[in-house]
């Protein structure tokens, strides 16, 4: 699979080895629009991928299955799908933009797999390429005796001419510290090519060939191509050993599973759905990696994961859009298979039942979130199933019908993946949407003590209605934060009988939803009921618990109620020229730096931020860093919110309520 951050030339690459295999009569190209892989119409409009592209392709006397990812963290789902499942990364970093965010999270859920990986420098021969700079880089955040060139630039530049090998008896002098470091990663990988390599001082080809196997397989040594995909430069060298030390399908990769294990050489059939996608003419298509075993047309499997039978029809083998029916696929392979009934993402299919769990892929909190309605009145439910079925496709999408702030949100990694999801929407589930900020869901508390007493009588012929609370409201916060409120009942003298209590603290627990401030959530209090009356004929739990509204609402007026606002930890990477713009605009937006650190060589900032300030932060950095910063978030606390907005947050509360009681 082909890994990296965005405009690294994934595509180019992958379009070029189609070309290259001779499954295309032309080379595919992004800005004219005729990438095999980038083939959907939004793709083609913004010049990058946004789906992971399924290719195939013959090389010499063996067979690649290509997977092209997009790098855009917009998009990041679709490429840690795929990074889960695959047997071999090649990251491809661009030698000019350098190691960008889709780079590290690439690189970070590889290593944490400990699978297969393959560094391409491309774009060697752009003008403003910086080749060493980056190989240092490189080897300085992977480790300089992990991350080994295997390959060298000939020419700088526009003067690029092709590759060598550092083992080359040609190779430049410049490549004597790569090649010695090269063979001791090898001789390293086996105890006994290691005492070999100390008696006669070298190995032979054959023993390079078969450590350096071995090294790549374990995870020991990544090997480092330089070349140019635009220019068909350095590719063949990066394939020929792709399909000479790479792994093949029957080698025990291994996959985060949580239970049980796989095994690679078996007969029985096992595969897993690693993407699936609602086709607006044939349905639901899954994709399915092939694990072990022999998948065949016209037949039944089981779905392990969910234990139920399936019928599959046709396989098909994907090149882009297009689709070849096969009738048998085995290890290794990639199909897709249309109209399951019962099968999505990240579900296994075999011939019969394993102990085999995969671990859920770790996938990023989403950053951007909007509230969500359908244009036209009555299509809350076409509006529904739609939503439902984009997340099946891509769990980085999340739906919250939130009953607190009384809206529907929609959250995500940015808004170009909302805007695909608006689009998606309006031409393959026909239903318009119209986009807002989400409200805040702030909390109230209280700051004093303040109590309160309420009658409720109420009499219309036969039994009345009687109840009488005195109630006090004061600052509470439980030690490990898991309790937001807590009841209280000092009632003594039998003035409430204690069947009555509970009535009361449920008359509480309904209250507190809504404060007198804003209608949010009061927490951080302590309620106690401390006297009140009853009647022996009158007095009911419903009359309890309305005058326990009445006298919590008055109580939390007289101690000095305060709104909070959430505050969201962010975690912020970009590149180290746009610190200053980066930390102007979180000042500006109340956030707090609270400290700076690297990662891969990029800057990393660690801030907090209100939640009401986060909801244009994706487009605001993305507009700051050219696209090359990224952020992670998680809500952290509550706090106070500042005066000067805390009243017009009441009035936007108080507007609200006016128009849902018209």
């Amino acid at each position: 699979m082909l890994a990296g951050h965005a405009g690294s030339g994934k595509t180019t690459l992958a379009d070029l080895i189609l070309f290259k295999a001779g499954v295309v009569g032309r080379h595919g190209s992004v800005d004219n629009g005729t990438s095999v892989s980038d083939f959907r119409p939004e793709e083609q409009e913004r010049k990058a991928s946004i789906f992971t592209g399924v290719l195939n392709a013959p090389w010499k006397d063996g067979h690649l299955f290509i997977l092209d990812t997009p790098g855009n963290s917009d998009f990041c789902g679709e490429a840690m799908n795929a990074i889960n499942i695959a047997d071999l990364m090649i990251l491809v970093v661009d030698a000019m933009l350098g190691i960008g965010p889709g780079t590290i999270r690439a690189w970070k859920q590889a290593k944490e797999r400990n699978m297969p990986r393959m560094i391409f420098i491309n774009g060697c021969d752009r003008d403003h390429a910086d080749y060493v700079t980056l190989l240092e880089t490189i080897r300085h955040n992977y480790g300089a005796t992990i991350c080994i060139p295997c390959t060298v630039p000939v020419g700088e530049k526009a003067a690029l001419s092709a590759v060598t090998s550092v083992l080359a008896d040609d190779a430049p002098e410049s490549a004597e510290e790569y090649k010695h470091a090269l063979i001791d990663a090898v001789a390293e990988s086996d105890e006994a090519l290691m005492e070999k390599y100390f008696e006669a001082g070298e190995l032979t080809p054959e023993e390079m060939s078969e450590g350096m196997r071995k090294a790549i397989l374990s995870g020991s040594l990544v090997l480092i191509f330089a070349g140019s995909a635009s220019k068909d430069i350095g590719v063949t060298e990066l394939l020929d050993m792709v399909l000479a030390s790479g792994p093949s399908p029957l080698d025990p990769i291994p996959l985060h599973l949580d239970e049980g294990e796989v095994n690679r050489t078996s007969t029985d059939s096992l595969g897993y759905v690693f993407k699936s996608v609602n086709d607006s003419f044939i349905g639901q298509m899954n994709y399915v990696r092939i694990l072990s075993g022999v998948f065949k047309s016209d037949s039944e499997v089981l779905n392990i994961t969910k234990s139920g039978k399936e019928r599959v029809g046709n396989l098909l083998l994907m090149q882009g859009k297009d689709q070849t029916t096969v009738e048998e696929a085995g290890p290794g392979e990639i199909v897709a298979v249309v109209k399951l009934r019962n099968t999505g993402l990240n579900d296994l299919l075999g011939s019969k039942a394993i102990n085999c769990k995969f671990s859920p892929v770790n996938y990023p909190q989403p950053t951007t979130s909007f509230a969500i309605s359908p244009t036209a009145k009555g299509e809350e439910d076409k509006l529904g199933t739609g939503l439902q079925r984009l997340a099946a496709e891509d769990p980085t999408i999340q739906i919250d019908r939130n009953a607190e702030i009384r809206q529907t949100v929609v959250s995500c990694m940015g808004d170009q993946q909302m805007n695909l999801m608006v689009n998606r929407l309006k031409n393959e589930f026909k239903v318009g949407v119209e986009l807002d900020t989400p409200r805040i869901p702030y909390r109230e508390t209280v700051t004093g003590v303040g109590t309160a007493q309420f009658r409720h009588k109420k009499q219309s012929g036969g039994h009345g209605q009687f109840a009488e609370v005195h109630l006090r409201v004061e600052p509470f916060t439980s030690e490990d934060g898991s309790e937001e409120f807590q009841f209280g009942n000092e009632v003594v003298g039998g003035n409430i009988p204690k069947n009555f209590i509970p009535a009361i603290e449920k008359g509480v627990i309904e209250t507190r939803l809504a404060g007198p401030l804003s209608r949010s959530r009061v927490i951080n209090f302590k309620a106690t009921v401390f006297d009140g009356k009853y009647h022996d004929v009158d007095s009911s739990e419903m009359a309890f618990k309305i005058a326990t509204r009445g006298a919590f609402r008055e109580a939390m007026t007289k101690a000095k109620p305060m709104l909070l606002e959430p505050i969201m930890s962010l975690r912020i990477v970009f590149p180290d020229e746009y610190m200053g713009a980066i930390s102007g605009d979180l000042n500006s937006r109340r956030g707090r730096i609270l400290g700076m650190d690297r990662e891969d060589a990029l800057q990393v900032v660690n801030a907090e931020l209100p939640l009401a300030e986060v909801y244009s932060y994706p487009t605001q950095l993305r507009s700051m860093t050219q696209g090359r910063g990224s952020f992670e978030m998680k809500f952290e606390r509550y706090e106070p919110v500042p005066s000067q907005l805390a009243a017009k947050i009441q009035e936007e509360a108080a507007r609200l309520q006016e128009e849902e009681d018209e």
